[in-house]
């Protein structure tokens, strides 16, 4: 059972939309809102740090959300105006699979 004391950070989830420019013709990526949820915001420890460098050396954030369809490993969450990539699928909970999502993320660093 998810403790609901825990989601207590409101992050935003947003989702890619492809654009083009009207001087170039190129495509451009926009990131639109598809929702604000309520959720956990864990950095990630040292311990798991080291952890997960042999896999992914860029995760810094572990959150967890209440379970919603059709998030997907494109999309980003963005917290106090700093985006982070959402890095593989979101990994539902293990008992019924939709009580919960844990997203592991990583911050965007040049866009």
């Amino acid at each position: 059972m998810l403790d609901a004391g825990k989601l207590r950070h409101r992050i935003t989830i947003i989702q890619p939309d492809s654009e083009q420019d009207s001087d170039t013709g190129e495509m451009e990526t926009m990131w639109s809102t598809l929702a604000t949820v309520w959720g956990s915001w864990e950095p990630l420890s040292v311990k798991d740090f080291i952890a997960s460098a042999s896999v992914q050396n860029n995760i810094s954030v572990r959150s967890v959300i209440r379970y919603r369809s059709g998030i997907l490993p494109n999309f980003r969450v963005r917290k106090n105006s700093v985006d982070y990539e959402i890095v593989g699928p979101p990994l539902p909970d293990k008992d019924s699979g939709r009580e919960y999502l844990t997203l592991m993320l990583a911050e965007v660093i040049d866009e």
